[in-house]
C-alpha cells in the first residue's frame, strides 16, 4: 500500500511533463516510454512491427534511460528498508544501497528475460491503445491485452506470458542475494501472479493516460472543478476505478480474513493435539 501511494504522488507531480510531452501528438512515432506504466503506441500511430535495433533501443529506453526504472527502484527499497523485510542488512544508508542494487537488479533482470523472449519469438513487447471510443470496450483492450500479444501482424495474437517469465526468473534470482535464502520458487510464482494484477493495471492507465494527465494538468492551472466534472470520459474513469478498487478491497479483506481463520483454527488443533497428547500420558 505504502508503494501504491508514494507511486501515484508521484504520478500527480509528473503529469503535467507527460501531459505536455504526449506522443499522441507525434503521428508515426513507433517507440514510446512512458516513465510510468512503460511502453506503447498512440491511438493515431499505425502498429508496425519493430526491428532488431528498434527493439535494441526499446529495451535501453525502457531498463536504463528513463526515470522511471530508478523511481520505481527507489520506491520499493524504501518499502523495503521501512518494513524491514531484511534486517540483516541494516537500517541506516548502507542497508538502503543493498535494498536499492537488490531491487534494481531484480527490475533489469526482468526486463532483460522479457524483451530478450519478444525478440526471439517476434512478439509486440508494446500495449498498443485501443482504436475504439468508450470506457469499458478501452478497459477491455487493456484487460485483454494482459494475456495476449501480436505476432509480426496485427492480426495473429498469441498468448504472452513472457512479462510472467520475467518476473519469476528476476524474484527467483534475488533469493540467491537476500539473507536468509527465501524458497526461489515461492517468491518466483508469488511475483510472478502479482505481475498479472500490475500489468492490468499498467495497461489502464497507459490506455487512458492522455485523459488523465489533461485531466491533473488542469486541475494544477487551477481552472476549477466544472470542466472535469462535466467530461463524461474522466467521470466513467472514476467509476470504473472505484468499481476495480472496491473489488480489490473485498477480496483483501476475504483473503485476511480467510487467512486469520485459518490460523486460528490451526492453533486450536494444534492445542487440542497437544491437550490430547498430555491426557494419553497421563
Amino acid at each position: 500500500m505504502l508503494v501504491l501511494t508514494l507511486a501515484s504522488l508521484v504520478t500527480a507531480c509528473f503529469a503535467q511533463t507527460g501531459a505536455s510531452s504526449d506522443p499522441e501528438q507525434a503521428f508515426g512515432k513507433q517507440i514510446n516510454v512512458n516513465w510510468f506504466y512503460g511502453s506503447y503506441i498512440p491511438r493515431a500511430v499505425p502498429l508496425v512491427s519493430l526491428n532488431p535495433p528498434q527493439r535494441f533501443q526499446l529495451y535501453i529506453r525502457q531498463t536504463f534511460t528513463t526515470p522511471g526504472i530508478y523511481i520505481k527502484t527507489t520506491l520499493f527499497a524504501l518499502h523495503d528498508q521501512i518494513t524491514d523485510s531484511e534486517p540483516e542488512w541494516g537500517s541506516g544508508f548502507g542497508g538502503f544501497v543493498k535494498c536499492f542494487g537488490n531491487r534494481q537488479i531484480q527490475f533489469v533482470l526482468q526486463n532483460s528475460v522479457t524483451s530478450l523472449g519478444d525478440g526471439m519469438l517476434g512478439w509486440e513487447p508494446r500495449y498498443d491503445r485501443c482504436r475504439c471510443d468508450g470506457v469499458w470496450p478501452r478497459t477491455r483492450q487493456a484487460l485483454v491485452r494482459n494475456f495476449v500479444t501480436y505476432a509480426r501482424t496485427d492480426i495473429s495474437l498469441r498468448p504472452q506470458p513472457m512479462p510472467e517469465h520475467g518476473t519469476f526468473s528476476a524474484y527467483a534470482h534475488a533469493t540467491t542475494l537476500e539473507p536468509g535464502n527465501a524458497s526461489w520458487q515461492v517468491r518466483g510464482y508469488q511475483a510472478a501472479i502479482t505481475q498479472v494484477f500490475i500489468g492490468a493495471g499498467m495497461n489502464w492507465i497507459g490506455e487512458f493516460g492522455p485523459e488523465i494527465g489533461r485531466v491533473l494538468h488542469t486541475r494544477r492551472k487551477g481552472s476549477g472543478h466544472s470542466d472535469d466534472e462535466q467530461c463524461p470520459i474522466w467521470r466513467a474513469c472514476v467509476r470504473c476505478a472505484e468499481t476495480v478498487l472496491g473489488g480489490l478491497g473485498t477480496a483483501w479483506d476475504f483473503v485476511h480474513r480467510t487467512g486469520t481463520l485459518g490460523s486460528r483454527q490451526s492453533a486450536s488443533a494444534m492445542h487440542v493435539c497437544h491437550v490430547g497428547g498430555d491426557a494419553a500420558i497421563r
